[in-house]
């Protein structure tokens, strides 16, 4: 067995616990059957670390999130911390991780499971065999630009503003993941822009079509950010990834998310650059939220947190074997008829997250 893989666990807020103990599970599987060797640590973000400290996110958090391999996040948020200040919402600790760590690629899958397509609030033949692959810049334009911020004008009125700017060098070294990625799946790559009506696009645009010179064998297009909201529910199939801006990549993904019938069944990462060494640093975390309304009543769906956990095996510890056969449990889970409530439909087993968990857990064992 090769050394351990040091992750720091962030289970969050909500359903952020719930998932997270699934994921627990299958990785004290993973190391009892030698598959691989984890040395798990925990920490408090959001809500959680608001309650705790005072602050959504503390610097020793941080601090052991740089040293570990990897991070594996649950969800942040809810209405219990509606009301605290702006700067300590649990969403600001959130931001903070992925400005330290420098996680500036968020990666986010929209994938269509056979067994699922039903699911789906648009037609089989639209999303049956979808697989989308939406690259979001993660640590620029709009939510990080100065200045921003609110205001009183000298006649009392407010005003609130907010900068979008990007550089040449974040926008090329987001548009290469974006093409590395494209290279090992079906040579597209979609750009999302407003190079309409935004000069910080016009100079994204530019600058994708400097970093596709590199890559002669990837098709390279283009699309304003209202035309792609359309085309992914038009004909979202005709996509492959998809790279854009940190505001569109925010909407866009979650309307792909929803393309597959439920948020709960997907994952994501958000990556850094390389060190010297080959090391980057990585978090991975589902793309749904902290569901208050569900949680701690066993109702959570805890296979996108899973399907981070595979991530995770794949991008940081390039362990792809034990990735593929993670993911395959978690096929061999649905086409078992296996369904938590969110993805229930007719004639389906429906079970909790524990019970979820456990059908994977099984899958897993057999395969």
């Amino acid at each position: 067995m090769t050394a351990k893989k040091k992750v720091m666990l962030l289970p969050g807020d909500g359903i952020g616990q719930e998932v997270t103990a699934q994921v627990r599970r299958i990785i004290a599987w993973m190391e009892e059957a030698g598959v691989a060797s984890f040395e798990l640590s925990e920490g408090l973000i959001g809500g959680a670390s608001i309650d705790a400290h005072g602050v959504p996110l503390t610097d020793e958090t941080v601090a052991a999130c740089l040293a570990a391999d990897a991070v594996l996040m649950g969800a942040v948020g809810g209405p219990k911390w509606d009301n605290v200040p702006f700067d300590k919402k649990p969403e600001r600790g959130l931001l903070r991780i992925r400005k330290d760590m420098g996680l500036f690629a968020n990666l986010r899958p929209a994938i269509v499971f056979e067994e699922l397509a039903e699911a789906s609030t648009l037609k089989r033949d639209v999303v049956a065999g979808l697989d989308i692959m939406i690259v979001r810049e993660l640590t620029g334009g709009i939510y990080f630009g100065q200045p921003r911020g609110i205001e009183t004008l000298e006649n009392g009125d407010r005003k609130g503003f907010n900068t979008l700017v990007y550089t040449t060098p974040e926008i090329r070294r987001i548009g290469k993941v974006a093409f590395d990625l494209a290279v090992k799946r079906g040579k597209r790559v979609t750009s999302v822009d407003k190079a309409n009506v935004l000069e910080s696009t016009i100079l994204w645009r530019e600058e994708m079509e400097v970093v596709a010179k590199e890559y002669p064998d990837v098709a390279l297009s283009h699309l304003y950010v209202d035309n792609a909201a359309m085309q992914l529910v038009r004909n979202p199939k005709q996509f492959d990834v998809m790279v854009t801006t940190n505001m569109f990549g925010d909407i866009l993904s979650d309307c792909a998310a929803m393309l597959t019938g439920s948020l709960g069944m997907l994952p994501s990462a958000s990556l850094g650059a390389a060190d010297a060494n080959g090391k980057r640093n990585a978090l991975y975390e589902p793309v749904h939220g902290s569901a208050p309304d569900i949680a701690g009543q066993d109702l959570a769906n805890p296979l996108a947190m899973i399907l981070s956990l595979a991530m995770m095996l794949r991008y940081s510890f390039d362990l792809d074997a034990a990735a593929d056969r993670l993911e395959n449990a978690v096929k061999a889970t649905l086409a078992e008829g296996i369904r938590t409530g969110d993805i229930m439909q007719p004639g389906a087993t429906k079970v909790g997250t524990k019970g979820m968990g456990d059908a994977v857990l099984k899958h897993l064992a057999n395969a």
